[in-house]
């Protein structure tokens, strides 16, 4: 199996896996944000299906982490309300940043050994979006691990008292 076919299957399984944890998840903005990244991974595996058959690529810019600031916006209210989650959503997420690190080493391992500069922007975006996602994962892991700290910490609140 060549390096584009082992990035079909990463894509296949990242967006099998991510649609199903959307589907477990019962928080709200996490089910939206697997949700929202499985558009993503399924827009990564049509642009690496053409890669393979020969055919011309582009990749336009995306930022995943604006999409993932739409999605806590629209959903501020449910948000702030004390988030109890289950072992299997954290699980979720655990294995998802594991997902998302393997995806990043292995996109920077195709990286080197490009041979045109359209692959080497191909690899690159693929690198900066899946860090992206390896970011929300996290920070959504934190903030369910302990979310009075991560109001505290990651959105730099001050306390009062």
């Amino acid at each position: 199996m060549n390096a584009i076919e082992i990035a079909k299957k990463m894509e296949t399984d990242a967006i099998r896996f991510y649609t199903e944890a959307a589907g477990k998840t019962q928080y709200p903005a996490g089910k939206k944000m697997f949700e929202t990244v499985v558009v993503d991974e399924k827009r990564h595996l049509e642009i690496v299906n053409k890669l393979l058959q020969g055919l011309e690529i582009h990749m336009e810019d995306v930022y995943p982490m604006i999409n993932i600031k739409t999605v806590f916006e629209t959903m501020k209210d449910k948000m702030m309300e004390k988030v109890q989650a289950t072992v299997d959503e954290l699980e979720a997420f655990k294995i998802a940043m594991q997902m998302e690190k393997e995806g990043i080493d292995f996109y920077r391992k195709l990286l080197t050994e490009a041979k045109t500069e359209k692959e080497k922007t191909l690899f690159q975006k693929l690198i900066k979006e899946e860090e992206q996602h390896f970011a929300i994962f996290e920070n959504t892991y934190n903030f369910l691990m302990d979310t009075g700290n991560w109001f505290m910490w990651d959105e730099h609140s001050i306390v009062e008292g």
